[in-house]
Parts: structure tokens; C-alpha cells; sequence
């Protein structure tokens, strides 16, 4: 996967065919390429004229769910903050971008609950993209140093490794970043945004 996006002005998709804002919540072992993918569709996007913000897991954890933990009610617990600032900024017409590991499938429909409960008349304002890179792929990029960490017994209760990632059942859009260069991966997530 490339780490930038090089789609000329003229292929992105007028701001009015998306339709109204939507938060795409990208969900998926650490390292699979989210924040990758959300900075650049966050990018097109905003090149599209849409007002646009980045919700990252990482970059949450030093401000909104600072002091949480990685027990399985902390994650909840995190998962839902998160999910509702995006609810707030999208029923309120900014795209949100969600680059979140999530691993727990009851805390993402719970996000995506919260959405449909608060604009019942725009069901498709969730998105669910699964970033589904596998595991040997996301240890290889290691992009944090988390697996070599847990490998030397420096931590526990990795994502995928040795504490459970539950991947969605129905998500809107399943991507393998290992499969699809940055380009492709942003073109499909458009593209259901568009339809």
C-alpha cells in the first residue's frame, strides 16, 4: 500500500453526490493500514469540498479517553466516546473518519446504533469498513513496534494476537490493504459513500 494518495482532481466525485455526512469507521487489527487510509480519504474528501475530521484511536487515547485502559470495558468504553463525538460531528455535516481498532463487534453496533437513533431518517450515516489485513501482514509492517514488543513479553493483550479481534459480520466494505494500493482502497470506500 502506498502511503499517499496521487488521484488528480479532476477523478474525485463532486461534494453534493455523496450526499449527507457519514462517519466511516475503519476497524481492524493494529498496523492493517487505518489511519494510512483514513488520512487519505479524509484528503479526498476534503479536496471534494466537504467538511471533514480524523477521529484516530491512537490520538484519542491522549485527550478524549486519556486514562483508559485495555481492559475489555475500557475498550468499550473508549469505542463509545469515540463514537459519539463522530455522531455529533456527522449528524451535524462534517464526514468523520474513524480510524479505530474496535475489537469488539457489540461496541461498534452500539456506534452505529447511536447513530440511527439520533437521525432515524438517514440509516446509511454509519459506515463500517473493515480493514481486514491479516495478522502476519500487520506484524510485518509493525508500524508501532507493538508486535515485537509482545513477542519479547514486553506486553499483553495485543489485538489479533493474544486478546480476541471479533471482525464484523455485515460491514459496508471489506478492504486488504495487503491486496490494494491506497488509490483502490479510498476509490471503494468512495464508492459506497456515492451509492
Amino acid at each position: 500500500m502506498n502511503a499517499q494518495s496521487t488521484v488528480s482532481r479532476e477523478a474525485l466525485p463532486d461534494a453534493r453526490a455523496l450526499g449527507s455526512a457519514r462517519t466511516v469507521w475503519l476497524t481492524g487489527l493494529p498496523s492493517a493500514g487505518k489511519t494510512t487510509v483514513a488520512r487519505a480519504l479524509a484528503a479526498r474528501l476534503a479536496a471534494a469540498g466537504r467538511p471533514v475530521e480524523v477521529l484516530d484511536g491512537d490520538e484519542a487515547r491522549k485527550v478524549l479517553t486519556a486514562g483508559l485502559g485495555f481492559s475489555r470495558a475500557e475498550r468499550d468504553e473508549n469505542v463509545r466516546r469515540i463514537g459519539y463525538v463522530a455522531d455529533l460531528l456527522s449528524r451535524n455535516g462534517v464526514d468523520v473518519v474513524c480510524a479505530v481498532i474496535s475489537p469488539f463487534r457489540d461496541a461498534r453496533d452500539e456506534v452505529r446504533a447511536r447513530h440511527l437513533e439520533s437521525t432515524p431518517e438517514s440509516p446509511h450515516r454509519f459506515v463500517e469498513v473493515w480493514v481486514s489485513t491479516p495478522v502476519d501482514v500487520c506484524a510485518a509492517r509493525d508500524v508501532k513496534g507493538l508486535y515485537a514488543r509482545q513477542r519479547a513479553g514486553e506486553i499483553s493483550g495485543l489485538t489479533g494476537v493474544d486478546d480476541p479481534y471479533e471482525a464484523p459480520h455485515t460491514p459496508e466494505l471489506e478492504l486488504r490493504t495487503d491486496q490494494l494500493d491506497l488509490d483502490e482502497c479510498v476509490d471503494r470506500i468512495v464508492a459506497v459513500l456515492a451509492s
